[in-house]
């Protein structure tokens, strides 16, 4: 019967056993490890003892969000819950407890289908800043791909706390995806708020009802140049971030498209009623929203 060979840990475990019966060099000798090892994994053994408690509730954190948050996220919802402990020794926990946020990248889905219609100029030009909320508008189409098939999400992004502000989910990246999202959207509007909405070249922003739609709200419509797409990077990072924290890293085999549909619904009501963003001082865009305007 083969055994299986000790650990370093398990070894310094014993040594530190029989130190008192034994000279530790010579359990060192036995036991076949050497001295720097030995005390680096007493150190690592006292360190695990001492954040036991931490190392319990970081990964109740890590895990009540889905695997979502790095350590800084996890050190602001500590902080708000009482327990103060530094990044350092957050990441360490972390690092030591293989609590780790998934990620990958994959090409990007492209809806550019040629000049259907006239040029529309980058009124944004790169400043996603916004002074107050419904002043600027980032749209753009994303693409899952999972085994039962390929899902579209498209939303709306407010520039001031990078709040979704309407979205809309399907299975087709046609018409009726980006018009209802817009008409949910323009329905959040007050009566004075006429956003400028900043997009790619796809042709879903370049069709008859979508531009009529903008037309009678009142918007203004912008577009990134085709190919370019730092032009609407505030847009990207959100999708980036969204794919990082709910898709890439796991299994969607046997997840039927309306299931699917479901799962990224539920994402996007967090990301923008609980998910904390640094840039917010800890606080979700809705909660930033409402302490900063009244309301959401």
């Amino acid at each position: 019967m083969n055994k299986t060979p000790l650990s370093n840990g398990e070894k310094a475990v014993i040594a530190d056993a029989l130190k008192t019966k034994y000279p530790l060099p010579v359990l060192l000798k036995k036991l076949k490890i050497a001295k720097s090892s030995y005390y680096y994994q007493k150190k690592r053994l006292c360190f695990a003892e001492k954040h036991k408690d931490d190392c319990q509730i970081i990964t109740t954190i890590f895990h009540n969000n889905k695997e979502r948050y790095g350590y800084r996220r996890i050190k602001v919802v500590l902080h708000r819950e009482g327990h103060i402990l530094s990044e350092k020794v957050i990441r360490r926990i972390m690092r030591e407890n293989r609590l780790l946020v998934k990620g990958r990248s994959e090409r990007k889905y492209c809806s550019y289908k040629g000049e259907i219609s006239p040029e529309v100029p980058n009124v944004i030009q790169r400043n996603f800043r916004a002074d107050k909320p419904n002043q600027k508008w980032l749209t753009d189409v994303t693409e899952f791909s999972i085994p039962a098939g390929k899902v579209y999400l498209s939303p709306i992004i407010d520039c001031y706390d990078g709040m979704p502000i309407a979205w809309n989910i399907s299975s087709k990246p046609d018409a009726q995806l980006v018009n209802t999202m817009l008409d949910r959207a323009i329905l959040t509007l007050p009566q004075d708020a006429h956003p400028i909405i900043h997009s790619d070249r796809g042709y879903h922003y370049r069709w008859p009802g979508w531009i009529k739609r903008i037309q009678d709200a009142g918007l203004t419509r912008s577009m990134s140049r085709k190919g370019c797409s730092p032009e609407n990077s505030a847009c990207e990072g959100f999708f980036g971030r969204m794919k990082n924290e709910m898709f890439y890293g796991r299994s969607w085999q046997g997840i039927t498209l309306e299931k699917f549909m479901q799962h990224i619904d539920s994402y996007m009501v967090w990301y923008r009623d609980t998910r904390i963003k640094l840039s917010l001082g800890g606080l979700s865009p809705a909660e930033y929203r409402t302490k900063t305007w009244g309301s959401i």
